[in-house]
């Protein structure tokens, strides 16, 4: 039984892999070799969109932002740097001078930082129909936050746990006005599947004992799929019009995979180099979830090569993400002093 079971896990592998490597299309009719642009070259947007974008200065975040402001959605860049910022607006608008984009300063690290993006953007008076939760760090070594949390979990996770929630209502809110359906899309990674349920110690996550940078990064992608997870169960009760799903872009050639660079050879870099997307590709399956008719009424879900997937089991677990949520609320209400 064993040995059956093993052998047909083997030929699944395999299938998946060929797949992946030689680019073939699912059931979306995309692959993992579909750019962002070829997944939504006929969605132009017949009403006007408005999508909020964390880590929009670089790598897929940048491409998300150019390929949706060129589909006719209003970009609010929620950056840390707005020298980049400014830096990538201005390219933005030399390839689409049409394209309208915004510009808030966060620090995704810091709950007062989310907080104060969030009352900006109030002031703005605008719709929201789109939130993209893509910022994201790897930390090689320990750090911390101002707020005294592990750097990485603070950054990947917590910020968007606040960001989300304090954006929710005005989410819901431009749906039920516009009847276009809001969508909230969580950049996660396949390496979620790394987490074992003994390493999701919620203190532990705050303060590791023994820090692993790879460990971290891993963690905090597992915690973005449980939140979407306890999210759309949430949305569901509400009987609201938002969706919100988890996305594995892939791996990219982005300034994250250079920073596990140290503790890989440079020949095992090289083999594995050969694999990686580009970074259209690593894009295509977040504009694909946010935009494409196709992931309509999906919520929950995660995706990958654009296109519905498995996550790990922990990641499916219903108690632990209501679990996880619930122990991240108590947090930043205790940080922030009020309720979130």
């Amino acid at each position: 039984m064993w040995k059956r079971e093993s052998e047909r896990l083997k030929g699944r592998v395999m299938k998946e892999t060929l797949r992946y490597l030689v680019g073939m299309a699912g059931p979306s009719g995309y692959g993992s070799k579909s750019s962002a642009e070829q997944v939504t070259e006929h969605l132009q947007c017949s009403s006007p969109l408005t999508a909020i974008i964390t880590g929009a200065t670089s790598g897929i975040g940048e491409e998300t932002a150019r390929v949706l402001a060129k589909r006719g959605v209003r970009i609010v860049m929620a950056a840390r740097d707005m020298k980049k910022a400014a830096k990538v607006r201005e390219r933005i608008k030399r390839g689409g001078p049409e394209a309208e984009i915004l510009m808030s300063e966060i620090d995704l690290s810091s709950l007062a930082s989310v907080r104060r993006f969030c009352m900006e953007f109030a002031a703005l008076g605008l719709p929201l129909n789109i939130l993209i939760n893509n910022g994201g760090v790897f930390s090689p070594n320990l750090e911390y936050s101002d707020d005294k949390l592990e750097l990485t979990f603070a950054t990947n996770y917590l910020g968007h746990y606040l960001l989300t929630e304090l954006l929710l209502d005005k989410l819901i809110e431009t749906s039920r006005r516009t009847g276009i359906q809001g969508r909230i899309i969580n950049v996660s990674s396949v390496v979620h599947c790394w987490v074992k349920k003994d390493d999701l110690c919620f203190t532990h996550l705050l303060n590791p004992n023994k820090y692993n940078g790879t460990r971290a990064y891993a963690q905090s992608k597992l915690a973005c799929i449980l939140h979407a997870k306890e999210v759309a169960r949430q949305l569901k009760e509400r009987d609201a019009n938002v969706t919100i799903n988890a996305v594995h872009p892939g791996i990219v050639k982005t300034a994250i995979i250079k920073a596990h660079r140290g503790f890989i050879t440079d020949s095992l870099f090289f083999m594995a180099s050969k694999l990686l997307k580009s970074i259209p590709q690593g894009a295509a399956t977040t504009c694909y979830v946010a935009l494409s008719p196709q992931t309509h009424r999906k919520t929950g879900r995660y995706f990958a090569d654009c296109n519905e997937t498995k996550c790990s089991s922990l990641a499916n677990d219903e108690l632990a993400a209501r679990t996880l949520w619930i122990q991240t609320r108590a947090l930043i209400l205790r940080e922030l002093g009020e309720p979130v």
